[in-house]
């Protein structure tokens, strides 16, 4: 499904002018920042701030999203009661160096309403000033608490659901190898939106054909997300351990059940898919879908574009069952799924 040749012309010309990552990334988490304040609050979701305490004594941000059920009548005025089927504990992205959970207020608000669940973002502490592993050990921590019950009082360890987009779906993979590989606790379920799981994204010696296909016009290039992993890594062996690139783990027995979604035309499509296909054949319960005419980073669009509108909808279909028939034109391929 082609992307609008208006608009394809203006990802090209954005991805061929934007400066490299490693030149820039102070100045786009400034531009984050700006874009953060702009957020509107939603009267149906609220917000709380809390904290997570890390092994080192650094204290980890995290932004609480409950969604709320508003009734009103002429009697008892309004009244205002948490209308949550569960938890989701979120790792946003931005190449484990941009990203935190103000400027993802806007999508996390989106996410909770939407899901009726509560949203737990996770601040995890950045590269290159934190490199690998301390964002992957901070969602871990974080994690570990809140399936312990010391972070909310009131969650129900069975409907946590582990979720990431990009660099946060690589956490939220790597968070349950960890889970699995110490034994602390057991996810049931994590959904993973493009994420990053491979090790190679040099546009001639990747394995994937869409870093070939998609890693210059789309925004987010090939040499992008050589760029961020190579400031997330503290040293060059880094790339060959599965906390770093999740696909390259020889066994992936013994995960949650998991939803991959990818975009067809970001660079990371391929081995989203290739790694949804192998938790599979490790005999876990995976599903994936692909999302056409999408760029990376789609979440954080507006909720009135059909693409995250879709998207939703699959997630819904994963979590609560709820029916996921296509009208017209295909607006995303089934890839992998258990029916």
């Amino acid at each position: 499904m082609p992307i609008n040749k208006a608009v394809l012309a203006a990802f090209r010309a954005a991805s061929r002018l934007k400066p490299d990552v490693k030149s820039s990334y102070k100045a786009q988490r400034v531009a984050e920042e700006i874009t953060a304040k702009l957020s509107i609050p939603d009267p149906r979701c609220r917000i709380d701030d809390t904290t997570a305490v890390m092994p080192d004594g650094y204290e980890v941000l995290l932004r609480v999203f409950t969604p709320l059920d508003i009734d009103f009548s002429f009697v008892e005025g309004f009244k205002v009661t948490e209308d949550s089927r569960g938890t989701i504990l979120f790792f946003h992205g931005g190449g484990w160096v941009n990203g935190n959970v103000d400027f993802y207020t806007d999508a996390c608000t989106t996410m909770a309403l939407n899901l009726e669940r509560r949203v737990v973002s996770v601040d995890y502490r950045r590269a290159p000033e934190h490199r690998f592993p301390m964002a992957a050990e901070d969602c871990y921590e974080v994690t570990r608490q809140l399936f312990a019950g010391t972070l909310l009082t009131d969650v129900d360890a069975e409907n946590i659901v582990l979720f990431g987009d990009s660099a946060g779906g690589n956490l939220a993979a790597v968070v349950s190898l960890m889970a699995r590989d110490r034994g602390a606790f057991v996810p049931r379920t994590q959904m993973l939106l493009y994420p990053a799981t491979y090790n190679d994204h040099h546009y001639t010696t990747s394995l994937f054909d869409s870093v070939r296909e998609n890693g210059e016009d789309y925004l987010l290039t090939s040499q992008d997300i050589v760029d961020y992993m190579e400031l997330y890594l503290s040293v060059p062996e880094d790339v060959h351990n599965p906390y770093f690139a999740p696909l390259i783990e020889p066994d992936l027995s013994c995960q949650p059940r998991t939803l991959v979604i990818t975009a067809e035309y970001c660079p990371l499509r391929d081995e989203g898919e290739v790694f949804a296909q192998r938790l599979a054949d490790d005999g876990s319960d995976a599903q994936c879908y692909r999302v056409l005419d999408a760029v990376h980073g789609y979440l954080l669009y507006p909720s009135v574009f059909n693409i995250v509108k879709d998207t939703y909808r699959i997630i819904k279909h994963f979590l609560d069952g709820d029916e996921l028939a296509q009208e017209g034109e295909p607006a995303w391929l089934e890839l992998l799924g258990t029916d």
